[in-house]
């Protein structure tokens, strides 16, 4: 048996124990970049998030902040139960769309608007009034958002992506005012329960009512750090009359607010506007990282709207900027020509540009061109470890997660799949500038079973996070309509 059937069944016996009732179904949920996995269980009458991490710490203290937040009424997920060595927990479904997810899809309405407003309000009551309960010895990573994880996250940017950029600046020089700035922002004596992420793709949303994850990375901090990350997240792109409204709203909260006394709104502003730009550096960081380096097509497409939030930054907020190196540095990143480089098409609503994905068995052939152009990738994933050779994986798909979960930690499939999105990228660029209407992409493996189909299912994924694109996908082995699904 291996690790992942292993912990799939102590989760469905939590599940069962808590709600009298089997488990009909296993959902995948997209990793959250640590260790922690997650999937969603459904029974007949009720689901649940499964969880499962060996790093008994972290668990530990994702509990007692759990604790802490029900206490004062925050709508996180409720711990229906754990096993006795606190490694797989069972808790509360919250939804399966986020408030990113809502914005994207829905824009800038009244309704969105009215959800940030809530979120807002929920975040001052998360650190300022929970987090005066808060044992920060019990955090299980760092205690504190002190000078060296700021200065942290500033020398992220500067290696990751100045340099990465190969800007010309004084490195002497930039190291310096970053290590000047960490410590006067270290210096701040106004802190609270710091969320640390507290941004709207963890803002999960259940009948028209937001639920929060993903804290357990929580410390004390800059208050203004959170209210930064919400409404300056560059996928979000919030209008700045937005901003200015969320701002003020997030202050009257506080005002209003009997716990809080002596809050000095001005000087507040003041850091915070630092804030912003704090996180508009360490979020290029990671992009540099995540996406210069390792060329992950998700945080490369995050540089060109973090870039247009940096840049509406210095146009508004460069007399605050006290480093002349810095400064130099952010005037460089700004220009047209540089943040041009990593604008990313979209799709013309007037001509829509057509996708069709495939799985299929090399046994049976390569899917009919129906699309009457011909041409289109053919990616053969027979150079990926099988998991149907493994007796357990023989009865399921690429549909299930014990395969998928098999796939991205037990074989090449992550690089096979990084490779793939970079070609096919290329491709959906150049179609969607020249205004072609048609593409198709197919995968195949020996039976078109396990993982031809788990490669298309994520390429529908990669496109529709990435451009916005809905592909009609049929997996010619495992639909047996044969009729293609949205």
């Amino acid at each position: 048996m291996s690790d992942t059937t292993a912990y799939l069944d102590r989760l469905s016996e939590l599940y069962t124990k808590h709600f009298n009732e089997p488990v009909d179904k296993i959902e995948a949920i997209p990793p959250s970049g640590s260790d922690r996995m997650y999937v969603r269980l459904i029974g007949a009458k009720h689901r649940a998030i499964g969880a499962y991490s060996k790093n008994k710490r972290e668990n530990n203290t994702y509990f007692y902040f759990t604790k802490i937040f029900l206490k004062h009424g925050l709508p996180v997920p409720e711990i229906y139960d754990q096993t006795s060595d606190n490694i797989c927990y069972l808790m509360e479904d919250k939804g399966g769309r986020s408030l990113l997810e809502m914005v994207l899809k829905e824009g800038k309405t009244d309704e969105v608007k009215a959800l940030y407003e809530q979120a807002v309000a929920d975040l001052v009551r998360f650190q300022w009034v929970a987090g005066r309960e808060i044992d920060y010895t019990m955090c299980y990573n760092t205690a504190a958002f002190d000078q060296k994880a700021i200065l942290a996250d500033l020398n992220y940017f500067k290696y990751y992506f100045a340099d990465v950029l190969k800007l010309n600046y004084d490195k002497t020089i930039l190291q310096e005012e970053l290590e000047s700035w960490s410590r006067d922002l270290d210096s701040e004596s106004v802190k609270t329960f710091m969320y640390r992420d507290f941004q709207s793709r963890n803002i999960m949303l259940q009948d028209g009512k937001p639920g929060y994850i993903d804290f357990q990375g929580g410390m004390k901090g800059l208050p203004h750090y959170d209210l930064v990350s919400l409404l300056w997240q560059a996928k979000a792109q919030l209008p700045k009359a937005w901003k200015t409204h969320l701002e003020r709203h997030y202050i009257r909260t506080i005002q209003a607010t009997k716990e809080i006394s002596d809050f000095d709104e001005l000087h507040f502003m003041k850091v915070y506007l630092e804030c912003v730009l704090l996180r508009i550096l360490q979020t290029l960081g990671a992009y540099g990282l995540r996406g210069l380096i390792e060329r992950k097509p998700h945080f490369i497409s995050s540089i060109y709207p973090a870039l247009l939030q940096l840049q509406e930054y210095v146009k508004d907020y460069a007399y605050l900027i006290k480093y002349p190196e810095l400064s130099k540095v952010l005037q460089e990143l700004v220009k047209p020509e540089v943040i041009e480089q990593f604008h990313i098409p979209t799709q013309n609503p007037e001509h829509p540009l057509t996708v069709k994905i495939y799985s299929f068995s090399y046994k049976k052939g390569l899917p009919k061109d129906t699309s009457g152009h011909g041409g289109g990738f053919v990616f053969d994933c027979r150079g990926v470890l099988n998991p149907g050779r493994m007796e357990i994986y023989k009865t399921q798909t690429g549909r299930d997660y014990p395969v998928q979960e098999y796939l991205l930690n037990k074989t090449r499939m992550p690089q096979f799949l990084e490779n793939v999105f970079g070609t096919v990228d290329i491709t959906i660029n150049d179609y969607l500038q020249r205004g072609f209407d048609q593409l198709t992409i197919s995968f195949g493996c020996t039976g078109g079973q396990h993982r031809s189909v788990f490669a298309a299912e994520q390429m529908k994924v990669h496109l529709k996070e990435i451009y916005n694109i809905d592909a009609a996908i049929l997996h010619l082995e495992q639909d047996e309509n044969q009729h293609e699904r949205r």
